[in-house]
């Protein structure tokens, strides 16, 4: 379930407002739409140009990478025939001209095309279908002084919810509990569905449902502490996951580790 918590404690400029701001705040949007339009077409030197040096991203597949690390792992990936593609629903941005900081946040569905083989031992398959996945972008954002210019940090997404998706009246696979009990309500199908290609998956990243009747996702709740560090001008942060053992859920009632 998702929560009527609101998790962000301060309001920073984000719509309206002086034209110097609005212009930056368009700059920044420009950073996150990048993503989509870049990476789905493999544009890799302009997808690249969106972010700093020491840029580190987080996704399901690759975990936390460097930009550099997820770029060759994305092309590894497409070579072997993954395909994954981004409908940017809205962005929207948080910034603070006192400290250069901002967060770009964009909606978004990631959409993944699978096509899995028969598989003799069990005479299930071949399977062709979609997963689509809702989720939320976070770009952590710092104006580059010397150059004049906006820059990506980090990248993780808080992700919402997804499903299975036929394609043209196909059965489709049967995922085990057991096997979604894995990872998190968000992207449980498609964290499965992505282990089948082969991929190890990140099972400690933020979504927005916490158990249902309980405190919100405390994982959702800690990006968004981050985010205002690093909107209050933090000199770095750690955008570690915080996972529970055991006895947790979603790191809730439970000890605490720090994954990557």
């Amino acid at each position: 379930m998702t929560s009527p918590v609101d998790p962000q404690a301060k309001v920073y400029s984000h719509i309206n407002g002086k034209e110097a701001e609005i212009l930056d705040r368009l700059a920044i949007s420009e950073l996150c739409k990048g993503w989509p339009v870049y990476r789905d077409a493999s544009e890799w030197k302009n997808f690249r140009s969106l972010f700093c040096d020491e840029a580190y991203v987080w996704t399901t597949w690759s975990k936390r990478q460097s930009i550099d690390g997820f770029i060759q792992k994305s092309k590894d990936g497409k070579a072997r025939g993954d395909f994954i593609m981004h409908r940017e629903c809205g962005t929207l941005v948080e910034l603070n001209p006192s400290t250069n900081r901002a967060v770009g946040k964009m909606k978004a569905t990631i959409t993944q095309r699978f096509n899995i083989a028969a598989n003799n031992a069990t005479g299930m398959g071949p399977f062709v279908f979609d997963v689509d996945c809702d989720c939320r972008f976070h770009f952590f954002c710092f104006r580059d002084t010397a150059a004049d210019e906006w820059k990506v940090k980090y990248v993780k997404l808080i992700y919402e919810k997804d499903k299975l998706v036929p394609i043209d009246g196909s059965p489709l696979p049967t995922f085990t509990q057991e096997a979604l009990d894995e990872l998190p309500a968000g992207y449980k199908y498609l964290g499965v569905a992505q282990s089948m290609l082969g991929h190890g998956i990140d099972a400690y990243l933020p979504t927005t449902q916490g158990p249902e009747g309980g405190p919100a996702n405390l994982r959702w709740l800690q990006l968004y502490e981050q985010m205002e560090q690093w909107l209050g001008g933090a000199a770095d942060i750690d955008l570690t996951s915080t996972a529970s053992v055991p006895n947790g859920s979603n790191g809730v009632n439970g000890k605490r580790k720090k994954v990557s």
